[in-house]
């Protein structure tokens, strides 16, 4: 029997699956192994104190692992960093939730983030739900949550997509309409092993897969929406494709960088000192703003259920931003 949702919000478990190299292993060998919280002899005193679970059961430290075994941990509350808590539920039904979630603010505990997620204040309210997409902790906007099991696998099935619109305030003088139909690939000159690149598609598939063997489609509309004194402009984007990064990356490869953000902006050097809290007050005046200026403005979705066509609209947060 697995956690119930109440102990979920509860408690944060960090947990992993036992693959079969290492089926029969001993239980503090596994986990000092897989984490570097604590030596053999930390993870036995861990287990003792019954912060260790194995498929969600008391564990003892004589214990055997065995393949596909759910082992959890236990760690103790920690202080959270500050985040943007104020969230609005736009739509809900029986089904499913379209919330409004401001910029920053983590949809799912990661890190140091636990109660100040989407996932756990909505939790809290709602009962548990299942995120049908996700938004990067500073992208503000619209998702959708389902309620039930059986909401989750009818969105998750191919057969109900999603419309997708993004407004994105960028450096630079944008203009008219841009079709970014190619590929998404690892940027070689960047120290940032996940930050990516766009290639237009009239570099061959054999040269895209030459460049990075992991390489997606992409497919974006860029469309100019108004010009921001003194220079950016404010882009809709209307996604063909839904990859990681891809409104981030595109508007990178073709000159229009968003505005504040550390990964895609004027320094990617940036994101490494936000992992070491390095960031200054000068690093911000070239970012212009403490998070990324991006905003999931549209869904638009075939209800799967009633086949009602819902679509939901947010605007950009312009006082946020100062226009």
């Amino acid at each position: 029997m697995g956690r119930s949702f109440a102990d979920k919000l509860a408690r944060r478990q960090l947990y992993s699956h036992v693959p079969e190299a290492e089926n029969g292993a001993a239980l503090p060998d596994y986990l000092a192994a897989h984490f570097s919280r604590f030596d053999r002899t930390g993870w036995v005193q861990a287990i003792e104190a019954g912060l260790v679970t194995v498929n969600d059961l008391p564990a003892s430290p004589n214990m055997n692992v065995k393949r596909h075994d759910r082992v959890g941990y236990y760690p103790p509350e920690m202080p959270e960093p500050d985040a943007e808590l104020h969230y609005r539920v736009i739509f809900e039904d029986p089904d499913f939730l379209v919330i409004d979630k401001p910029g920053n603010l983590c949809m799912h505990p990661t890190g140091p983030f636990f109660r100040h997620t989407l996932w756990h204040l909505v939790g809290s309210k709602y009962g548990e739900i299942r995120f049908v997409h996700r938004l990067d902790r500073e992208t503000s906007g619209l998702v959708i949550a389902a309620r039930t099991r059986g909401a989750a696998a009818a969105m998750d099935n191919g057969n109900t997509p999603v419309h997708k619109e993004y407004l994105a305030l960028v450096t630079g003088d944008f203009r008219g309409h841009v079709h970014a139909e190619g590929y998404l690939v690892h940027d070689r000159n960047s120290a940032v092993r996940k930050k990516k690149q766009f290639v237009f598609a009239d570099v061959p598939e054999a040269e895209a897969a030459r460049l990075d063997p992991t390489a997606e489609t992409a497919m974006t509309d860029l469309i100019e929406e108004s010009h921001v004194p003194p220079d950016m402009t404010l882009v809709r984007a209307v996604l063909g494709t839904g990859r990681q990064h891809q409104v981030r990356a595109t508007l990178f490869s073709l000159g229009f960088p968003l505005a504040g953000d550390k990964l895609y902006g004027p320094d990617e050097r940036m994101f490494l000192k936000i992992k070491s809290q390095t960031l200054n007050e000068n690093d911000l005046v070239k970012l212009r703003f403490c998070r990324q200026a991006l905003h999931a403005a549209v869904l638009e979705f075939r209800h799967p259920f009633t086949n009602e066509l819902l679509r939901f609209e947010s605007p950009f947060p312009r006082a946020e931003f100062g226009f």
